[in-house]
């Protein structure tokens, strides 16, 4: 396929020329009416100076990314074995620690090349492709995959098709599953091969590190959006009183069972409630329940039945009703994933909702994706996470 030269629009040359990532058809001069997926680019600026090499890759950030400044690289099983080598050594440390074995090997535009991601899972990978473009290029990813001696076997999900697909299967061993893995001494049980989640969110890492070394001793705590209650699995190790883990998925209860079950609780001793958060929440507060530590990490966005949610519209909301449930001097860790919050604005919506209650806190701990979790210096909207440990001061 031949390079397809594309001229940058003069207000956006600075831009590239600082290193920024990604392909956005608006800042092309020239974009052409029809393109195909995995096209490579060659991005030059009014003049016809060099930008930057890209590759042409529909997702929901953009139009593709720019792989290389160098005029002869190309997307090859050699680029993609010394952009893996990097990020192998970058990581070394996570490698070699043996509290941990789960965590985030290439994390895309912040290891140098977006629209991919792999993951680590105590020697098994899964690679997670988020265009049709990136994905034409797998066969010669894998070849530089299976070099590396520490691979045992290989999954993949194609983010970029609608329908989840649970027959990912690439290469390599086979684990048992549910497969074990280590998290700062912690056991988590993971599943490569059903659907989009595998049990575990690698981002939060620090944070559960935390709630088990700082926040969860003698508490009474309360898990919101649990998903297969990771958090609370953090609390009690950490030595927490009780927990109660609430989501409105049915497969929770099992889930979440699971997790205790393999670290050694007993589920029976613990709650763990099939029910809307915010259903929940109004039954809480006519119940004058309180809990010293509440955490919400709610999808960005949700719809049950009776209500739905949104982050964008509704955070400033879920903190009123969290806040209202939270006992005197406790704790709430507030998190979210959403990418189109800047950190300034959601401590601005914390803020708001304390104003509204009546109640004071201050900001304990700020949280933002763990070192392996790379983010390129010239796109911050990658860093996507925002954590904030709030403690109330009544």
């Amino acid at each position: 396929m031949e390079e397809l030269t594309l001229q940058v629009a003069p207000k956006y040359v600075k831009r590239y020329q600082s290193g920024f990532p990604l392909v956005q058809r608006e800042m092309i001069v020239n974009w052409p009416k029809q393109i195909a997926e995995g096209q490579i680019l060659r991005l030059v600026s009014p003049n016809k100076a060099f930008l930057g090499k890209a590759y042409y890759g529909k997702q929901n950030k953009g139009d593709g990314w720019v792989f290389s400044r160098k005029e002869d690289e190309t997307l090859s099983t050699e680029f993609f074995r010394a952009l893996l080598q990097e990020a192998v050594q970058n990581r070394q440390e996570l490698f070699h620690d043996d509290t941990t074995t789960a965590f985030r090997l290439f994390n895309g535009e912040g290891d140098g090349l977006g629209g991919l991601t792999i993951d680590y899972y105590d020697g098994f990978l899964l690679l997670q492709w988020y265009s049709a473009g990136i994905y034409s290029y797998q066969k010669a990813l894998l070849r530089a995959m299976f070099d590396q001696p520490f691979v045992k076997g290989i999954y993949e999900k194609k983010r970029f098709l609608r329908e989840e697909n649970t027959h990912d299967f690439v290469g390599g061993d086979v684990p048992e599953f549910p497969l074990l893995v280590k998290e700062n001494g912690m056991t988590y049980a993971t599943y490569l091969n059903d659907g989009w989640m595998t049990g575990i969110f690698l981002d939060q890492r620090n944070v559960r590190r935390r709630i088990m070394e700082e926040f969860a001793s003698q508490k009474n705590v309360l898990n919101t959006f649990s998903y297969t209650g990771a958090f609370s699995v953090a609390a009690l190790y950490g030595g927490a009183l009780n927990t109660t883990s609430v989501d409105v998925a049915k497969r929770s209860v099992t889930k979440t069972s699971e997790q205790l079950v393999v670290n050694g609780f007993n589920p029976e001793e613990q709650s763990i409630l099939v029910w809307d958060v915010f259903e929940y929440m109004k039954f809480a507060k006519r119940k004058n329940m309180l809990f010293d530590l509440v955490i919400a990490d709610p999808p960005s966005f949700a719809r049950t039945k009776k209500i739905t949610f949104s982050v964008a519209k509704d955070y400033g909301t879920l903190m009123e009703e969290l806040i209202s449930i939270t006992a005197p001097n406790g704790t709430i860790i507030a998190s979210t994933n959403y990418a189109n919050f800047s950190l300034k604005k959601f401590k601005e919506i914390i803020s708001a909702a304390f104003k509204e209650s009546k109640r004071t806190f201050k900001i304990r701990e700020t949280h933002t994706l763990p070192s392996d979790f790379k983010v390129h210096p010239e796109f911050p909207e990658g860093n996507y996470l925002k954590v904030l440990i709030l403690e109330l001061d009544i």
